[in-house]
């Protein structure tokens, strides 16, 4: 009983993720386990999910093998595993608007041609296609959803390129009969989630919250990425979006402020993140709340993605096509429809149990 997977972009999140596969392979109960939410969801255990095809277009990674891919440069995610050889080969990807201006000198673009996705993928026997490519990759989303419909693979969006949540690419997944899960992945407990339970709680509690901010900076190539502002439309709109919508009444746009702040070689895959809400209570009495976070990036990422994986598997043994609403609403910052995280979470449970279909 195994789940087949591929991988768009063999960088840290990838590195993680495998490597938890790994790190968590003898879990066979539902037994609480630090670091899961689902030990086992539905029938499926992590290790019955299998890497086998990954694209990526960095000369150091093609053409090796998905275990030693994941350790080469500019991968920087902190080691919890050790990954034997998988006789998956990196296949060559394709670049269109993957490498930004700071990426162009780290990156090291393979010269060879791309190879044909879509046969890749049905070759290989790939399942779900994970997409992991860089902020501001709109065009390279895109072009591997394409693929991924052609393949017939369902496909886990986990960057901020807005598919899922868009009303002409879910019915195109609709229409094949294929799963979805997106749009931009939350962490397990990042500045989104954080961010929004606090927004929550201060809704839920009768106060006002007046103007709000969350500032993220880090060391790992996302943060170099997302130095180049204009690749940054998308990723703002997504992690804005899922702080509103926890509001009663939305903020005016100048009195939210919610995005990447800087690079900072050092931290490497760390993360830091302030949120910080000034809002008022009984009587107009004025509060201000402030908190950091400070954690690693790319494993706050896998908690949610092994989960997602196997609910789009258990959409796949159902014959379910489109968003998975559900899903989406709890794992990822913009789903095609957005839910308190408590809600999100019951209709998961329901969906994973056989109780609601989406």
């Amino acid at each position: 009983m195994t789940i087949n997977v591929g991988i768009i972009g063999v960088g840290n999140c990838a590195s993680n993720l495998i490597q938890g596969l790994f790190y968590y392979k003898d879990v066979k109960s539902n037994n609480c386990i630090p670091g899961l939410m689902h030990p086992i969801l539905g029938k499926y255990k992590l290790s019955d999910i299998k890497i086998v095809s990954a694209f990526d277009i960095d000369s150091r990674k093609v053409g090796a093998d998905v275990s030693q891919a994941i350790k080469q440069e500019p991968n920087n995610t902190v080691k919890i595993s050790d990954v034997p050889k998988l006789n998956v080969a990196i296949s060559k990807g394709r670049v269109l608007d993957g490498i930004g201006e700071y990426m162009k000198g780290i990156v090291k673009t393979d010269s060879r041609k791309s190879v044909n996705i879509a046969r890749e993928l049905q070759d290989s026997g790939t399942e779900i296609l994970i997409n992991f490519l860089p902020v501001g990759s709109e065009k390279a989303t895109r072009f591997y959803a394409r693929e991924a419909l052609k393949a017939g693979c369902a496909f886990l969006n986990g960057m901020p390129a807005f598919i899922a949540s868009d009303k002409k690419w879910s019915n195109k997944f609709a229409k094949r009969e294929i799963p979805i899960i997106g749009d931009d992945s939350k962490s397990q407990v990042g500045a989104t989630i954080l961010h929004r339970v606090l927004t929550k709680l201060c809704m839920n509690r009768g106060a006002v919250i007046d103007r709000t901010y969350q500032l993220n900076f880090g060391g790992n190539s996302d943060f170099l990425n997302m130095l180049e502002r204009k690749r940054l439309k998308s990723k703002k709109i997504s992690k804005t979006e899922a702080v509103q919508s926890q509001m009663i009444e939305r903020l005016p746009d100048h009195q939210i402020h919610i995005g990447p702040s800087d690079f900072v070689p050092w931290l490497k895959s760390r993360k830091i993140a302030y949120v910080r809400i000034e809002g008022r209570l009984f009587g107009d009495v004025p509060f201000n709340l402030e908190t950091k976070l400070d954690v690693e990036d790319k494993a706050n990422s896998s908690g949610v993605i092994v989960d997602s994986i196997r609910c789009l598997k258990i959409a796949l043994d159902r014959g379910l096509g489109g968003p998975l609403i559900s899903a989406s609403a709890y794992f990822c910052k913009h789903p095609p429809i957005q839910m308190s995280d408590d809600e999100a979470r019951k209709r998961l449970e329901m969906f994973i149990d056989g109780k609601i279909e989406r």
